[in-house]
């Protein structure tokens, strides 16, 4: 038997910061605190005393496209030349990437247009037979409260979009928004990011 993949595990010490700071020094980020309280029930399903934990992970990874380009006519030619049901819904939301802010860069990447903050991508639009997808490439850690985000990747998560049965936009609107600032924010924080 082989381990194809472990998540989330539970170490107990002594000291929570030195912990943090332990696994930080190997590449783990903290992205979050939780005090739990006594009766709540652990991986053992043994009520736990009171506690406090935290969640470490690896670093986001940002994926780099230094041909990017502030607007690339390729892009417009794939929209123009997808099918009549899809071309409105594939342009609407590539321009909402595009009007994200001055910083947005663009490129195709893997057959479909590709929004960049600077040169770090953050959403992408793809047309199917049957729908098309709004993809997030830091989905996985946006706030979702409308549910709209499927996937179960490490990092990227879409949004299905269907002619005649278009998700609220509001709500897509806020994850395309988010995932912006996020990126944005990534690069304030680490600029050469991780390849």
């Amino acid at each position: 038997m082989s381990v194809k993949r472990l998540d989330d595990v539970g170490i107990v010490v002594e000291s929570l910061e030195i912990a943090i700071s332990f696994f930080a020094e190997l590449g783990l980020e903290l992205e979050g605190r939780a005090r739990l309280h006594p009766g709540a029930r652990g991986p053992s399903h043994r009520p736990r005393r009171r506690t406090r934990q935290a969640l470490m992970d690896r670093p986001m990874r940002v994926l780099r496209f230094p041909e990017a380009m502030k607007r690339d006519p390729a892009i417009d030619d794939w929209l123009d030349r997808r099918p009549t049901e899809f071309r409105p819904l594939a342009r609407k939301w590539f321009e909402q990437m595009r009007a994200c802010g001055d910083d947005v860069r663009e490129l195709m990447h893997d057959g479909a247009p590709t929004a960049c903050v600077e040169d770090a991508a953050f959403g992408y639009v793809a047309v199917f037979r049957t729908h098309m997808n709004v993809g997030l490439f830091n989905g996985a850690i946006l706030p979702n409260p409308a549910g709209l985000l499927e996937g179960n990747g490490k990092f990227m998560r879409h949004v299905k979009v269907r002619p005649g049965a278009e998700p609220d936009p509001a709500a897509l609107s806020a994850l395309i928004v988010a995932a912006y600032q996020d990126m944005k924010a990534r690069l304030r924080t680490s600029p050469g990011g991780t390849a």
